[in-house]
């Protein structure tokens, strides 16, 4: 009866965003995706727009990312560092040790001087009259396109008129740039102040008196080699540009004049590909008394949904993402006939697309990756049932189908031949006469197996209040509900970015970005990032998801050799901080945080957790050369440190903080989890008998765990943690999670751990909320971990700007929007209700007081364990366990322990106390 009850409560759960209004801005519009494509839909009443994904168009194109001679340096940057001249280092690595930048970086000096000589010689501008300077107003970062900037690069003039402060006047004053990016050149009144190629979000110049003098209070900004969308205003349109003097600052204002002066620079080497936006499909309908408007998202059927009234008649439009029919379907229907009218057009970067017909009922998007060779094609086809249909324009009708389908010309990492068109014209063909009935119906018959395998209630429930305002009025006390929808809208996130069968995994947006220039490129970053994209995947029965991620591991198992040599003279592979679509392994950016040798080895840690789920062993025979592979990299690798004769790391870095180092703690958490679990897949698939006394032997004699003098986990090797240091990376706690170098067995190490997360404090960045989440579960404390669960699930949008937390749409925010923190966050609740990491199941091991009742069905245990649990009062009341592959399985529970021998398929209940009841 336990488990057929909460089956029925779980199946009525209400588990939808929903919304007054329409989205003005990206981060308000609702994500839909299958893996492939992916959509953001504004639900706009008069104007609908959806912005489109595919997941493989990118920047770049094959290519070499290593520098062939990298390893003649590797022997004198370690020995700087053991020496202790980390600048030395750095320098050294800079210059020689980063990665190859595309496109040619030796041919980009000689074609910006000239391009630059050209544009400089041009001063008309400075004294043009105001005729030749459109006025604007400074745009918010989503308004570029419509103030005509959208993708500017190159050189462009700003100018405006300010109030001088009395005080002011003689002296210098300081101008700050705020978030411009990526500017090579800048002058102030016709003089160079800045010249910087890095990608410092700040620029701050001193701007003498005899510069503003003859301008008054005039000033014209040049900004050259200019590529940044919004880095002038924040997110609400205030200015981010100042001038200041003696503790005064002053906003620049928001009217500006602008021209530009040259839109076509030569394109700037970068070291890796960026994710790109793939078009905009726009849907223009005649509104003219709208009202009872409502948006929403249903979690449970993967269907978005926007209706409203217009004179007497109710439209409805119903939006998914078939991962079956791999198209993205709309359909548009009212209650009464012959009221279905619309114009569409299709939009890309550069230009609209409307009129590029295929036949009488189909058009065309074709765009190119900005700075790359990829081609993307989408098709867009419309059935209509009565009144008038030519495609992009339909009148009259009674209902309208419309599916979208999308493709690139990528074929693999080193392969783009592709033939996109004709891969939209075969879907489009298969899809043509078949109704939305029948699409739904196979949409649906996919979806809902792979989502209704897990359940999570909390108690009550807010669901009166629109998302947005739910958002604004949540505790955990009043809407536990809410914990539990932002649990299953990250696993909602995950199977349409991540989807089996999808082409890549789900990247720092998921599958979904409107920007060119995205944060960090939108790319797979392997410090944290990419990771805790799939921490949810296993726990919280999604495992099929991982698909994805353990086909790019194969690419860069292979690639990844090339830079094993090239760097270290080492077999095997290894993979750095980041990667992108070309699988680029070579370490890029800066050198004192691009060199983090460990991004592989984490990577293999998600393929050990996916069999300790499953206990697949063709999976693991399938997947094991990867992990052997990567760990006879590091055998080679590890390198005695003079001081201490331990084996370490070197050179590294404890991501992105405190620089080039020898020796980072996470490093040998890292590789000692990746040498423990290849001596266990060797033990069950006895391959390699000699490997794994190597591995054995190694393991022994890597640099250990320590205890610091303020009774921390240390960092470093070093005994230099600063308590006052409240960095975002608590990368030395990887070892409690998500590794278990660090369990309650040491109860010391796991009481310095989690001194060294109380040192860093509980506030954050999305993501890293999210893995203070998780390890405040490990040290089962309940009560803290859903502090920073509130702090996740506050507005992300406040007085003083943005912040972590979430948008309207429930995306985390880092800020701006990565979805790693939905990941991550979503795992760490899971952590709460039930962990496996130690051979034990320990059940509600950090229940938050204030979730004294709830119930969970197929959260998911290692060892091929899937549980249900009800609980009332904080106490357990009865558990239910199927086992999916047999053998043993411990239980544990408040002093409680028990022991089960299982056999595969079977289920065993037990009560409160664990005593088995079957």
């Amino acid at each position: 009866m336990f488990l057929l009850f909460i089956g029925h409560m779980a199946a009525a759960q209400d588990l939808r965003l929903w919304y007054r209004q329409p989205a003005k801005i990206w981060t308000e519009a609702l994500p839909i995706g299958n893996g492939n494509l992916g959509a953001m839909i504004y639900g706009g009443m008069a104007n609908e727009r959806l912005q489109l994904n595919e997941s493989t168009f990118w920047t770049g194109q094959p290519r070499s990312y290593q520098r062939e001679d990298a390893w003649q340096y590797l022997d004198t940057i370690r020995q700087l560092l053991f020496d202790g001249r980390q600048a030395e280092a750095e320098t050294l690595a800079q210059a020689h040790f980063m990665g190859k930048k595309f496109p040619d970086e030796k041919a980009y000096d000689p074609l910006k001087a000239a391009w630059f000589h050209k544009v400089r010689s041009d001063t008309s501008l400075m004294s043009a009259d105001d005729s030749h300077w459109p006025t604007m107003k400074i745009p918010t970062p989503d308004g570029w396109e419509a103030a005509g900037l959208d993708g500017v690069d190159g050189a462009v003039w700003f100018r405006t008129t300010f109030d001088v402060p009395a005080g002011w006047k003689g002296k210098d004053v300081v101008l700050d740039l705020g978030r411009i990016r990526d500017a090579d050149f800048t002058y102030v009144n016709g003089v160079l102040v800045g010249h910087d190629e890095g990608t410092s979000k700040k620029r701050v110049y001193t701007i003498s008196a005899s510069m503003l003098k003859p301008y008054h209070n005039e000033i014209a900004i040049h900004v050259l080699n200019y590529n940044d969308k919004g880095g002038l205003t924040g997110r609400k349109g205030e200015s981010n540009l100042f001038l200041r003097q003696d503790g005064q600052s002053i906003a620049l204002p928001h009217d500006w004049k602008y021209a530009i002066q040259d839109g076509n620079p030569p394109p700037m080497p970068q070291y890796e590909a960026a994710y790109q936006p793939f078009g905009d499909l726009y849907l223009n309908f005649p509104v003219y008394q709208p009202g009872d408007y409502k948006r929403e998202l249903d979690l449970r059927t993967a269907i978005a949904k926007t209706s409203y009234s217009d004179n007497g008649v109710h439209y409805t439009r119903e939006y998914f993402a078939s991962a079956p029919n791999r198209a993205i379907v709309i359909h548009l229907t009212a209650d009464r006939p012959g009221k279905i009218s619309f114009q569409l057009a299709m939009k890309t970067s550069e230009h609209v697309m409307s009129n590029h017909r295929i036949d009488e009922h189909t058009f065309a998007l074709m765009e190119t990756a900005h700075n790359g060779v990829l081609h993307g094609v989408a098709f867009v086809h419309v059935e209509t049932r009565g009144g008038h249909n030519e495609g992009n324009m339909v009148s009259g009708a009674d209902e309208a189908t419309i599916t979208l389908v999308g493709a690139t010309s990528f074929v693999n990492y080193h392969d783009v031949s592709g033939d996109p068109e004709r891969i939209c014209r075969a879907r489009i063909n298969a899809l043509r006469g078949l109704s939305w009935e029948s699409l739904k119906t196979a949409h649906l018959q996919e979806y809902r197996p792979l989502f209704n395998t897990f359940s999570l209630r909390l108690g009550k429930s807010d669901t009166t209040l629109p998302t947005d305002e739910r958002i604004l009025h949540y505790t955990p006390g009043s809407d536990p509900g809410f914990i539990a929808l932002y649990v299953q809208y990250a696993r909602y996130l995950l199977l349409s970015s991540s989807r089996p069968g999808a082409s890549y995994p789900a990247n720092l947006q998921g599958i979904w970005n409107d920007q060119l220039d995205p944060p960090w490129g939108s790319k797979f970053t392997t410090n944290i990032n990419l990771e805790m994209n799939y921490w949810p995947a296993e726990p919280l029965h999604l495992g099929e998801c991982s698909a994805p991620l353990f086909r790019l591991l194969q690419n860069l198992s292979q690639a990844g050799k090339a830079t094993a040599k090239d760097y270290y003279r080492a077999p095997g592979w290894v993979l750095h901080h980041n990667t992108d679509l070309w699988c680029g392994t070579a370490p890029i950016n800066a050198s004192n945080h691009g060199i983090w040798p460990t991004g592989g080895a984490w990577l293999c840690h998600q393929i050990w957790e996916h069999y300790l789920f499953t206990k697949d062993e063709k999976f693991l025979q399938q997947y094991y050369p990867i992990m052997r592979s990567c760990a006879t990299f590091f055998l080679s690798f590890l390198i005695k440190d003079p001081k201490t004769g331990w084996l370490i790391s070197t050179p590294s870095a404890s991501p992105e903080h405190g620089g080039l180092v020898a020796g980072p703690t996470m490093d040998h958490q890292i590789i000692r989890d990746l040498f423990k679990n290849c001596i266990a897949a060797e033990a069950i698939l006895r391959h390699y008998p000699e490997f794994m006394n190597e591995l054995r032997d190694k393991l022994s004699r890597i640099a250990p765990d320590r205890i610091g003098r303020y009774g921390q986990l240390q960092e470093w090797l070093e005994d230099k943690d600063d308590t006052t240091d409240t960095h975002r990376h608590i990368s030395h706690l990887w070892g409690v999670y998500p590794g278990t170098d660090i369990t309650w067995s040491d109860s010391a190490m796991m009481r310095a751990a989690r001194q060294s997360l109380v040192y860093r404090g509980d506030e954050g960045t999305g993501w890293s909320l999210a893995w203070k989440v998780n390890c405040w579960a490990r040290f089962r404390d309940g009560d803290h971990a859903l502090r920073l669960v509130d702090k996740l699930l506050s507005s992300a949008v406040g007085a003083t700007g943005e912040h972590g937390g979430v948008y309207p749409n429930l995306f985390d925010s880092h800020p701006p929007f990565q979805i790693d923190g939905n990941f991550g966050g979503a795992a760490g609740i899971a952590e709460m209700l039930l962990q496996s990491q130690d051979s034990i199941v320990d059940l509600l091991p950090a229940l938050p007081a204030v979730l004294a009742r709830g119930a969970v069905n197929g959260i998911c245990a290692r060892g091929g364990f899937e549980l249900d649990m009800q609980w009332e009062s904080g106490r357990l009341e009865n558990v239910v366990v199927l086992s999916r592959a047999g053998g043993p399985c411990v239980l544990r529970y408040r002093g409680h322990v028990v022991r089960l021998s299982t056999t595969a398929g079977k289920k065993y209940r037990l009560t409160g106390e664990l005593k088995v009841l079957n």
